[in-house]
């Protein structure tokens, strides 16, 4: 899903250091917890993986950004359909997604919940656990969870 084409776009638009705390290094890893959360939970991947690169695009700050979620969605409206690929449904929810990741929601269905867990399991990057009472998916909950991503997200 994430093409060399999309990749060079979004090097383009990111405003802040690449390799920071909001950065590619913290795409990759929601990526990969949400790829994994996943297979456990029948969440679209193709979402996913556009949420994981796509969630942070549009943060003008690395502290509070308030708005740069809705930035994010107003950016995949931008993009062209050809470097999205997905349904309609699926754009909503990968709009949806990015719009509220930041606002401390569990409600949605099962791929925008595992979009939201897979970045909430990588904030041990910033000196955070994660909280199960502020994951959505019984997946992301599960202690050998929290405790993998916990363990990736503290090693950069």
């Amino acid at each position: 899903m994430i093409t060399i084409e999309l990749q060079n776009i979004l090097k383009q638009e990111y405003r802040l250091n690449w390799n920071g705390i909001h950065g590619y290094p913290h795409w990759v890893r929601v990526r990969e917890n949400g790829l994994r959360l996943a297979k456990m939970n029948g969440a679209n991947p193709d979402v996913i993986e556009l949420f994981a690169f796509l969630h942070d695009i549009c943060r003008r700050s690395n502290g509070t950004d308030p708005g740069h979620g809705k930035r994010a969605a107003e950016f995949i409206d931008s993009l062209e359909p050809k470097l999205i690929n997905l349904s309609e449904t699926d754009l909503d929810s990968l709009k949806y997604a990015c719009t509220y990741h930041d606002q401390g929601l569990i409600e949605g269905n099962i791929t925008v919940q595992t979009c939201w867990d897979a970045d909430r399991l990588d904030l041990g990057r910033v000196g955070s656990v994660p909280s199960p009472r502020h994951l959505c998916t019984s997946a992301a909950k599960q202690p050998e969870i929290i405790e993998w991503a916990l363990r990736r997200s503290q090693s950069v």
